[in-house]
């Protein structure tokens, strides 16, 4: 037994300072952490890494290499890197919020925004390889919190539109640094310079170490995957070639940087021209025009997993509601098909929009979409097969309605279907919870009966 002269010793030789040195610390992160350079080693989640086993996602975990069949239930947040640059303002802790709450419905994967260029005050790359190291620190928080919360995040690396630069401020930089630019946006897929801009920005991302978990990015159980280009377009059909070039080229670079993530394309999933006997399942015509194919692309060797998103409500906008939803029943049997049978890889709806459209008799044509989309990935799971998932475009917290657009919600406000989404999440859970292999959730239990 101790005495209480020995206890008392022991608190002023050890417990004290101890104390006092972490109260020290945290006074000192709190109050000057953009000037610190160390990192501040944070707890982290145990989780393991998401590889790709045939036409499935599985989780690699313990020594062993033990893998556990993944399928995802997921949704889309772009604003979160944006929202979390200001480390004492209120929108930090609504990217905490997002998260918690997500993780309270059993969702288990996030795709963001993990670009933002050109010279606006928020931007991540000002310009080329200059980067903007609050943004930067932005970035390291949703990656810390989305692993608090046992969440993986699809990092998705440019964008094909104009906002938050795209690939348009690409050629712009390149312009200004009075280079020969042909005026055709598909330059940014055979210009040897801004395909250089493309390379030195995936670099300093995909290497960079955590500010705050002291984690490299490329290290990082967390991220579930790379995405080289949010919804990749061409201009004309005759650059083509050249997307498919450059998909090759730069998942071989990325793989170069980071051997442990996937990597995806960030397709939408229309046909070309030469997939003939597939045009019936495009949304129309000009889905054939666009430059792009599902099955050439995502055939890629250095393309871990096939993206696909689902509109039906901006692609067919004057189809009634019984049309839109025979479309997307289609488009999902026919992609998880070809993942199944041409690809061999898993098919992952990393979009589905759904406007908010209510019926005289009180029910969504929101919630008749997602429940065809979730019913199909639900059969595909129960089969093993490919269709590996799909994600909700897109959720919102209260105060954050700046970000929003006509496919966006807070998924508590609307109660059948944040039903829907629970459902999902537990029905998957089932599917695969009862294997001794299983190991890892995400520390949420939304379902009644699972331990």
């Amino acid at each position: 037994m101790i005495n209480s002269h020995s206890q008392s010793q022991w608190r002023e030789k050890f417990a004290y300072p101890v104390l006092g040195i972490a109260l020290v610390a945290t006074l000192l992160y709190l109050n000057f952490s953009d000037n610190l350079q160390f990192p501040i080693f944070l707890w982290q989640k145990d989780m393991g890494f998401v590889a790709v086993n045939s036409t499935r996602f599985v989780i690699i975990t313990g020594e062993h290499h033990q893998s556990t069949p993944l399928y995802v239930n997921g949704w889309n947040s772009y604003w979160l890197m944006e929202a979390s640059v200001w480390d004492r303002d209120p929108s930090r802790s609504k990217v905490s919020r997002m998260f918690n709450r997500a993780a309270q419905m059993g969702l288990t994967v996030c795709r963001t925004w993990a670009f933002s260029d050109g010279p606006g005050p928020n931007s991540l790359q000002i310009s080329p390889g200059v980067f903007n190291q609050r943004v930067l620190k932005g970035l390291d928080y949703v990656i810390v919190e989305a692993r608090k919360n046992g969440i993986r995040l699809i990092l998705s690396l440019v964008n094909n539109l104009n906002a938050f630069g795209g690939k348009q401020q690409y050629m712009r930089w390149a312009e200004e640094a009075g280079l020969n630019v042909s005026s055709s946006p598909d330059s940014f897929f055979s210009h040897p310079t801004i395909k250089g801009y493309y390379k030195h920005y995936v670099k300093a991302i995909v290497t960079r170490k955590n500010s705050l978990s002291g984690v490299r990015y490329s290290e990082e159980p967390a991220i579930f995957a790379w995405e080289l280009m949010n919804e990749p377009r061409c201009d004309s059909n005759s650059s083509t070639s050249l997307l498919q070039s450059w998909i090759t080229e730069m998942a071989t670079y990325v793989k170069s940087l980071d051997q442990k993530h996937l990597v995806t394309i960030g397709l939408e999933g229309f046909y070309g021209p030469k997939a003939v006997e597939k045009s019936g399942v495009n949304p129309g015509d000009w889905a054939a025009s666009l430059g792009t194919d599902f099955i050439q692309n995502s055939a890629i060797d250095g393309i871990d997993f096939a993206s696909v998103h689902a509109y039906p409500d901006s692609w067919m906008p004057h189809a009634d509601a019984s049309a839109k939803t025979d479309f997307i029943l289609r488009w999902l049997d026919s992609h998880i098909s070809d993942g199944e049978n041409m690809l061999k890889k898993p098919v992952l709806v990393t979009e589905v929009g759904c406007p908010l459209h209510v019926k005289n008799q009180g029910s969504y044509d929101r919630d008749t979409l997602l429940k065809a989309v979730y019913d199909k990935i639900f059969e595909s799971a129960k089969k093993g097969q490919a269709g590996g998932g799909a994600l909700i475009w897109q959720l919102l917290v209260e105060g954050m309605e700046e970000y929003g657009d006509r496919f966006s919600f807070v998924a508590w406000k609307q109660p059948s279907t944040y039903k829907l989404i629970v459902e999902q999440s537990c029905r998957l859970r089932n599917a695969f919870w009862n294997s001794k292999s299983t190991t890892e959730h995400n520390g949420q239990n939304p379902c009644p009966g699972l331990v």
